[in-house]
């Protein structure tokens, strides 16, 4: 299903995308992780109801559900997506497919072997071709499409339009070896991670042209090579559909069809239910659902205890009863009316849940991370410190058991960016960052200057007097001066006339008002005893201040009786000046105004407060900084400005637990007093608009598992790069974080054949990764499949490719698919 977070477009540049949403997307101890040596902790174990060959029956069809028609069937593309891997891992040859436990194992099916015969004076690779493959046309695979995948890949033709894939620029040469059937490479520097090349292999009248390569595949695939070929594509059903190849060479294919169908997340329940799909990913709300009916199996026909009209009490539904059989027509209309369409929400649930009986949920851990990005571009998390702080203030295990936990999966942080547990060379890297300490992230922010009283601070260099006031208004600066109590904004009255109001309004205080009016005549009186020259400069020096910073300030003591402002009077608003520059000005001019009792809780005016005058008693003398909103008294700032960090997050359907995340996120942010503005974008805007574009401060998405860390690694955590038009060359590193160090490391690793030596490599890189503190992974994301309970060999597959060929039902079915009947 559809995973927002994860970039789309990397199906080549990070090598098996099958994942955004809210993202998806889908992530230090930091808790319960080790930071010492080698994981000994598993990976969780993949969940396909295993089952021997010679135990599936031949025949019959499986509709499997994808998010979409792929735009593409060139792997190569950058629009290819998880569809696209989808369907072409039927139809094409890979070479060197992925295990159950993350590691790249040859394929028997195309090579008899593959290896590094010549390490000096360059690196040589010999494939040895199983003797019996060859494409659906009959023609043998061989070296010809080597030659031309290479050509096309290698970056030097602008007319391939390709999301080129790193390792054939370092190809030097591709040679037909003693026979058809054996393919010399011969690299121009050393390759590490050569396993990762031609895979998928495309037939040489796909690669061998530009016109071919970036049309010719896009819509079909004329020539393949794979235990399925493809028979037909329909828009207008939302199918593609394979049948079994007559010329694979293989075990045979179990399904005589297997269809693939674009079905939204949204719909997979019911396309479940109705049976259109046999197979489909499923959020945790269906997957509760096949949970429930099942477990619901032997009720006797009886109504479930859950779904719609469960939560009615028999007291609402005799009032309901009541209502519709009572004297008044219109109301006993509306609870009929009301009463049937709860029936038949109920019967239709009942229906769809008798259905879903039929489906397992099968579940693993899917080879992807959600991780919290944090840009570090500009704004306060261009500051190491700040980002190691945010880092030290996460529960990582306390995030994982949010989404895991629910699950019954194991609900264990993530310590590493470049491997997965289980996978070879996993090791817990966070100690290179720290565990999660509060007190220490909330001296990381001392460290950086943000204190708990530095959004009422003026910046260091900021002059007394306001520099707007200075550049708009010649007679404010020489009347600046005077003895007066107006702020900055008092732009045209003069000294004398605000001493005449106070004066006024002083008395009127003493004879009209008592309690608080009373103490707040006292702090006038004891006001005018201090103006002076010194005192007018601070308070312009505050309203310049507060008005560049976003602050808010009480500008002007008109108390009952007293002239407005021009510009008060102007909008027939109460006498409070208040100076609201920043983009949340309407909201805290609203909380102020209520505080002074002027504006009601739900926003609006008072009419006896719609004139000149106002609440008594609602006034501070100029300078006093409006006060901050209750959820915002603990947060520190920095020269004026509060910090504050913008976290962009997914909105649709689907990304309800990415949500969930986030929340959590904010609120442990908000202990050690970092404020976060939470945005709720559409799904299919989340990455293009916000983490492409680096709009954003924090945010959450997903990269896929690989097993080649140092090519697939490296664009992902790459030193951004200026580019001549003054903006940064960013590759996939959206946090905008890096550093020569770790591009050092990726570069040594990726020409290190030793394979150990490789790998310490990389665990040094991640380490560094870890301490630059722009990505902090969470958890492997989960992955739950709906599968027919009698399907075999298919489900959450985890680590390793499927293999189609071994998929198909247990027990020989009916004439016709099991999809297509109605269940």
């Amino acid at each position: 299903m559809s995973h927002v977070g994860v970039p789309r477009g990397t199906v080549r540049k990070r090598r098996s995308l099958a994942l955004l949403t809210t993202g998806v997307l889908t992530i230090p101890v930091l808790a319960g992780c080790s930071s010492g040596g080698e994981e000994t902790s598993r990976g969780v174990p993949q969940d396909i109801a295993p089952a021997a060959r010679e135990t599936v029956a031949d025949g019959s069809t499986v509709n499997w559900a994808v998010d979409a028609l792929p735009a593409t069937f060139n792997a190569f593309q950058a629009d290819a997506d998880s569809a696209t891997t989808r369907i072409t891992g039927a139809l094409l040859p890979t070479l060197f497919p992925m295990d159950k436990s993350g590691q790249p194992k040859l394929n028997p099916d195309y090579l008899e072997s593959a290896k590094v015969i010549e390490r000096e004076p360059k690196q040589v690779v010999l494939y040895k071709l199983n003797q019996q493959a060859v494409w659906s046309d009959g023609r043998e695979i061989g070296a010809p499409d080597f030659v031309a995948q290479w050509r096309a890949l290698r970056g030097k033709d602008s007319a391939f339009w390709t999301a080129r894939n790193s390792g054939y620029e370092r190809i030097e040469k591709i040679e037909r070896g003693a026979d058809d059937l054996q393919v010399r490479v011969t690299f121009s520097k050393p390759y590490a991670d050569w396993r990762s090349l031609f895979s998928p292999l495309y037939p040489k009248e796909i690669t061998g042209s530009p016109d071919a390569f970036n049309d010719g595949a896009r819509t079909t695939l004329k020539n393949t090579a794979g235990p399925f070929v493809l028979r037909s594509v329909s828009k207008s059903k939302g199918t593609v559909t394979l049948a079994r190849s007559p010329r694979w060479w293989g075990d045979k294919a179990k399904l005589d069809t297997l269809v693939f169908r674009a079905v939204a997340a949204k719909d997979r329940t019911q396309a479940l239910a109705d049976g259109t799909v046999d197979v489909a990913d499923i959020d945790a709300a269906t997957a509760d659902r096949i949970t429930l009916a099942r477990r619901d199996r032997g009720n006797n026909g009886q109504q479930p205890a859950h779904g719609p009209g469960s939560e009615i009490t028999p007291a609402a539904a005799l009032r309901s009863w009541a209502l519709a059989h009572g004297s008044d027509e219109e109301a006993a209309e509306i609870a009929q009316a009301a009463r049937e369409k709860n029936r038949k929400a109920v019967v239709a649930y009942a229906t769809e849940q008798k259905a879903l009986r039929d489906f397992a949920v099968r579940k693993s851990l899917e080879p992807a991370y959600t991780q919290l990005a944090l840009n570090g571009e500009s704004g306060p998390l261009a500051d190491d410190r700040v980002r190691r702080a945010v880092a030290r203030a996460l529960d990582r295990q306390e995030l994982a058991q949010t989404v895991l936990g629910p699950l019954g999966l194991p609900a264990k942080p993530l310590g590493s960016h470049l491997a997965l547990a289980g996978q070879p060379g996993y090791k817990d890297g966070s100690g290179a960052l720290g565990d999660q300490n509060t007190k220490e992230a909330q001296a990381l922010l001392a460290d950086a200057g943000w204190t708990r009283g530095g959004a009422a601070q003026l910046p260091k260099d900021t002059k007394a007097g306001s520099e707007a006031e200075k550049k708009g208004d010649k007679d404010a600066k020489e009347d600046k001066d005077k003895d007066t109590k107006e702020g900055a904004e008092a732009e045209k009255e003069t000294a004398e006339d605000a001493k005449k109001d106070e004066d006024k309004d002083a008395k009127t205080e003493k004879t009209e008002k008592e309690g608080e009016e009373s103490k707040e005549g006292k702090a006038d009186e004891e006001a005018e005893d201090e103006k002076g020259d010194k005192k007018a400069g601070r308070a312009s020096e505050d309203s310049a201040a507060s008005r560049d910073e976003g602050l808010y300030i009480v500008g002007e003591d008109n108390k009952p009786g007293a002239q407005a402002p021009a510009h008060a009077s102007a909008s027939g608003a109460s006498g409070l000046h208040v100076i609201a520059p920043a983009r949340t000005a309407a909201a805290q001019s609203a909380a102020l105004l209520r505080q002074a009792g002027v504006v009601g809780e739900d926003g609006t005016v008072a009419a006896q407060d719609k004139q000149p005058g106002g609440a008594a008693g609602a006034y501070a003398p100029v300078g006093t900084a409006a006060p901050a909103p209750a959820a915002a008294k603990g947060q520190l700032g920095k020269d004026g400005k509060t910090l504050t960090l913008r976290f962009v997050l997914p909105s649709g359907p689907g990304s309800q637990s990415l949500r969930s995340v986030g929340d959590k996120i904010a609120a442990m942010l908000e202990k050690i007093g970092i404020g976060t503005e939470i945005t709720k974008v559409p799904d299919e805007s989340y990455f293009k608009d916000h983490i492409a574009s680096g709009e954003y401060d924090l945010a959450l998405y997903s990269w896929p598992a690989t097993a080649y860390p140092a090519t697939d690694g490296r664009p992902i955590y790459a030193k951004p790069e200026p580019a001549t038009d003054g903006s940064l060359l960013v590759e996939q590193n959206y946090t905008r974080v890096g550093t020569d160090h770790i591009d050092q490391l990726f570069d040594q690793a990726a020409a290190e054949l030793d394979e150990k030596a490789a790998r310490e490599l990389m665990k040094q890189a991640d380490a560094r990764i870890w301490a630059a503190a722009g990505s902090i992974p969470l958890f492997q994301r989960p992955q739950l499949v709906a599968v027919d309970k009698k399907l075999a060999n298919v489900g959450a597959f985890g680590f390793a490719a499927p293999r189609y060929q071994d998929i198909g039902f247990k027990n020989r079915q009916a004439a016709g698919s099991p999809a297509d009947r109605k269940k």
